[in-house]
């Protein structure tokens, strides 16, 4: 379930009772890490008396020896003392050379066999190499956790006998039986505590969205249709009676705008189609005069193909003419624009027709295959092509030295493509999602619904259109539709 389709009620409800249960886990872990981090520091500083109080008997014990004090008569001074020591500090002694070796321990003669009989190269380096010349090393054996120090036992002039390691247990039954009482009652106080915050909160969100829903019942209420009734709620927040307030006035507006809108609907609707009809005929009007002047300018009563030429001008001509009169038609009777005519279509052969009303001779046509049938409209399959060659020259500047149209028609994946792609300005990024927009234009002329209409027009057989740009370097749209 997603959060966002919770009622605020519902949403006030859990925040508060997931409050709590933060709280509580929050606590209880930090709770935790303290007593761990409490019980790390007690046994370190306990394992460091036990050793201070422990070294004081040791140096007590070589200044009344006899023996001479050297690292060779260790086991001797400490022979019984080493003993008492341990019985008195409650605590295993073992003693060690210099170079790592056992040389006395306190434990009874029958277990020594498990104690370690030379240290290790990590001991003997951190202890010879560290200001304090001390080691400590925390293991677990059979699930008990030891401490083990090792430090240097010294005679009158600071000169180092042996090494003494002091095994220590650390036993936190104490700390840990203290632990699980508090966190016991820790977790009474806020199970009190939810409850507690579960009653609150169901009153407290009962409170808050009633007048909401009194609101949110008003607003779906409000239709432009019949007078809509203001709220009227007494003993509320401020936030609220500031909603209130702001709900009222826009009644108000509302009933303003519902009456300048309904007076100025109707001539806004014949402004909107007065603005296409005169977009759609401009645009077969436009190759319609580009043909005229070049027949203008090429005719010659002498040329023996004066007839084929005469013919394909009157044909262009005609086909501009038709589709002016179906635009004309199907505004007229307040449809599309034109009405749908589908036929079979070489699209090979009307791609060419199209072209043939442009002069520029920049404007290059391909094909790998001669016929490519589709199921489609010819008026308006002209009129997709026209609009994009025509936004493709458009988007060349005049001063440009090269220039050049490539349109493309192939088949891929049981569908007609129809490339247009051109050297132009290009698209800015910014502009990307406007550009099939109906009224969005870039130029200082013209109404901005070609590409618009050349959308509709392919997604209405089921198609689709979409381009590719890069700035100064130019377009690529690319229309697809399928072939049945």
């Amino acid at each position: 379930m997603h959060l966002r389709k919770l009622s605020l009620r519902l949403r006030i409800f859990l925040a508060m009772i997931l409050l709590v249960l933060l709280a509580s886990i929050l606590i209880a872990a930090v709770t935790i890490y303290q007593y761990n981090e409490e019980a790390i520091d007690y046994h370190n500083e306990r394992l460091e008396r036990k050793e201070e109080n422990i070294k004081q008997s040791i140096e007590y014990a070589i200044k009344k020896t006899t023996y001479p004090v050297s690292t060779e008569t260790m086991p001797l001074i400490f022979k019984d003392e080493i003993y008492e020591i341990a019985a008195i500090h409650k605590l295993q002694i073992n003693l060690y050379d210099l170079d790592g070796g056992l040389i006395k321990s306190s434990r009874a003669t029958f277990v020594t066999d498990s104690l370690t009989k030379c240290l290790s190269a990590n001991v003997l380096n951190t202890i010879s190499n560290t200001a304090e010349h001390r080691y400590v090393n925390k293991t677990e054996e059979n699930g008990e956790v030891f401490l083990s120090s090792y430090s240097y036992i010294t005679d009158k002039k600071f000169k180092p006998l042996a090494i003494l390691n002091l095994p220590y247990l650390e036993n936190d039954d104490f700390l840990n039986k203290e632990l699980n009482e508090f966190l016991e009652r820790l977790g009474y106080a806020y199970l009190v505590m939810l409850i507690i915050a579960i009653s609150l909160s169901y009153f407290l969100s009962k409170f808050i969205t009633k007048s909401l829903k009194t609101i949110s019942d008003k607003m779906n209420e409000t239709t432009l249709e019949k007078r809509n009734k203001k709220i009227e709620i007494e003993s509320t927040s401020e936030e609220i009676g500031t909603l209130v307030r702001s709900y009222n006035g826009m009644i108000d507006q509302l009933e303003e705008s519902a009456v300048k809108l309904a007076t100025s609907e109707r001539e806004q609707a014949w402004r909107e189609m007065a603005k296409q009809v005169a977009h759609e005929i401009k645009n077969p009007l436009t190759p319609m005069r580009l043909t005229v002047q070049s027949f203008q300018r090429k005719f010659d009563p002498n040329d023996e193909n004066i007839h084929q030429k005469l013919d394909e001008y009157s044909k262009t001509l005609i086909q501009q003419i038709d589709t002016m009169s179906s635009i004309a038609s199907a505004f007229s009777n307040f449809a599309k624009m034109p009405a749908q005519q589908n036929e079979i279509l070489n699209v090979v052969e009307i791609t060419r027709l199209a072209l043939d009303i442009f002069s520029e001779d920049y404007i290059v046509f391909q094909s790998e295959e001669q016929e490519i049938k589709a199921k489609f409209d010819k008026t308006q399959l002209i009129r997709v092509i026209t609009n994009l060659v025509k936004n493709g020259i458009q988007a060349i500047p005049e001063e440009q030295f090269v220039k050049h149209i490539n349109v493309k028609v192939f088949e891929e994946n049981e569908e007609v493509v129809i490339e247009i792609s051109d050297n132009g300005i290009g698209i800015l990024e910014a502009n990307g999602e406007k550009i099939f927009e109906p009224k969005f234009t870039t130029k200082t002329s013209g109404m901005g619904l070609g590409l618009g209409m050349v959308k509709n027009i392919v997604e209405t057989y089921n198609g689709s259109i979409i381009f590719t740009s890069r700035k100064n370097e130019g377009t690529v749209f690319k229309v697809r539709f399928p072939k049945n």
